[in-house]
């Protein structure tokens, strides 16, 4: 059975052989001594998705911001995740795989905000960081509370410029 995630894998891949092809280069060494990559993510409770498919299905007036740092080398994430207006404490931060509209499976626990603000690191599996850092906005980062057990405010990844 293909997953999204064979299915995301299989598509960097292709992405990265037909690219190394063009300028006759091996893109495994380019791609093992790659940079750290930053992204981040601009929460709003207008981003979450409800079951139904519905925006706007978080916290009205909840926001806050996500930065991820992805180190291939370490294998490693690390974030720095804030909110603010949501009803506190928070009670689960994650990274989930979809695309803006859609809802998708938690790939990734942060600590929750549970005071506003938390940070860390955490060792991922390499295939993963490689796909976040590839394609971004297909992962999402949201924050949950009892309030909005569904999500209090969500956003996509994207990279930082």
């Amino acid at each position: 059975m293909i997953t999204q995630s064979n299915r995301r894998t299989l598509r960097a891949a292709t992405a990265l052989v037909s690219a190394a092809a063009l300028i006759g280069v091996s893109a495994a060494p380019a791609l093992a001594h790659s940079p750290k990559r930053q992204l981040k993510a601009s929460l709003s409770g207008a981003n979450e998705v409800n079951t139904a498919g519905q925006l706007g299905a978080g916290d009205p007036d909840g926001s806050g911001k996500a930065r991820v740092k992805i180190d291939l080398r370490k294998g490693r994430l690390c974030y720095d995740l804030r909110v603010k207006n949501i009803d506190l404490p928070a009670l689960a931060a994650h990274i989930h795989d979809a695309a803006a509209g859609a809802n998708g499976p938690p790939v990734v626990t942060l600590a929750a905000p549970t005071s506003g603000r938390s940070r860390g690191c955490l060792t991922v599996e390499m295939t993963l960081l490689k796909d976040i850092r590839t394609n971004p906005s297909e992962y999402y980062v949201n924050v949950h509370n009892v309030a909005f057990s569904g999500g209090a405010v969500r956003g996509q990844l994207a990279s930082k410029r």
